[in-house]
């Protein structure tokens, strides 16, 4: 049967908690969509760490867990939770917990419900190592959710409780974690893999600085995917992505505008073509930019909902050579 690991009592422990970023007083932000919100990253926290998951798990969402298995490790679980109270115990729609301390070292999925649990599912062949770094993937589907680890798949495990019902995080036992992300999977079809791109968080200091350069040496070609994923500034002032050729020209560049909270493609003439669609970049709002290139140009999508597409030969794709990125953001992934 599962138990939490650690050896003590759900009610003796002390827990590491996060909270929702506090507006400024007076702030004022437009109605946004839930589906368009996306939580922030959390960068080592403390271990037990249970957190709320803003608007709940829903098909299409993604975790992201990066961390290192300690060399002396005897198991951790990973409990995505129907509540974050302690006595009653909440409902755990799915627990997984990999163990490490017996002679073949498996993962143990199950579901607790009303303080009892289910019958556990056993996986195998543990790909997890103690003494080495990981990065997890946990991909919620409509009927189940499916879990890679190090961008291999490695189990499936259909739902026993609403999804619907969860909206809380819990890590618990014998684990470093370095970054915790929530993010949608991607929307375009043309580019799906079984998994979307979870690229681990930049944790070196500093991260990334802005302007940032990113080299795109074989220019771009139909299928590809850019990855952009940061943090708004308090103060913002502008914030672009553009993409530059080998004479250091624009063709196009992807310009968010603060002063009148507006999104637009401007053509390598100056020339603005605005994006219908909510504003998403305020101050210490997460976000994450995709841009799809396809025969006849790219796709945009915004914290996993897209927005369209932009035109553009395949010649001018090919001669691309360099992704900058400016303004008033911190950057936690680039990728192409």
């Amino acid at each position: 049967m599962s138990q939490p690991s650690g050896g003590r009592a759900p009610g003796t422990r002390i827990y590491s908690w996060s909270c929702p970023t506090v507006m400024s007083p007076g702030e004022k932000l437009d109605p946004i969509p839930d589906s368009f919100i996306l939580q922030p990253p959390v960068f080592h926290p403390v271990v037990p760490y249970v957190t709320t998951i803003f608007g709940g798990l829903r098909a299409g969402k993604m975790v992201v867990l990066q961390g290192v298995v300690p060399l002396d490790a005897h198991r951790f679980q990973v409990d995505f939770q129907c509540g974050c109270s302690l006595c009653p115990r909440p409902d755990i729609a799915f627990h997984f917990n990999p163990r490490f301390h017996t002679t073949k070292p498996h993962v143990i999925c199950n579901t607790l419900h009303g303080g009892r649990w289910q019958r556990e599912a056993r996986w195998p062949h543990l790909p997890l190592r103690r003494g080495s770094s990981f990065l997890i993937l946990f991909l919620f589907g409509n009927e189940e959710v499916k879990v890679s680890v190090n961008g291999q798949h490695f189990l499936h495990f259909r739902y026993r409780l609403p999804l619907s019902h969860v909206d809380t995080l819990g890590i618990f036992g014998d684990i470093l974690v370095e970054a915790v992300g929530f993010l949608n999977i991607n929307p375009f079809v043309e580019g799906s893999r079984e998994y979307p791109a979870g690229h681990p968080f930049l944790l070196m200091s500093p991260r990334l600085e802005v302007p940032c350069s990113h080299a795109l040496p074989q220019g771009l070609s139909p299928g590809q995917v850019i990855i952009v994923r940061g943090l708004v500034l308090q103060e913002p002032k502008h914030f672009t992505v553009s993409l530059r050729d080998q004479a250091a020209h624009a063709p196009v560049t992807l310009r968010a505008s603060f002063a009148d909270r507006t999104l637009a493609w401007i053509s390598r003439w100056g020339q603005k073509k605005l994006i219908s669609a909510p504003f998403l970049f305020y101050p210490q709002r997460f976000f994450e930019v995709l841009l799809l290139f396809q025969e006849g140009g790219l796709k945009l999508a915004l914290n996993g909902q897209g927005l369209g597409a932009t035109s553009m030969n395949q010649q001018a794709l090919e001669q691309l050579r360099e992704l900058r990125i400016s303004g008033s953001v911190q950057l936690y992934c680039v990728h192409s």
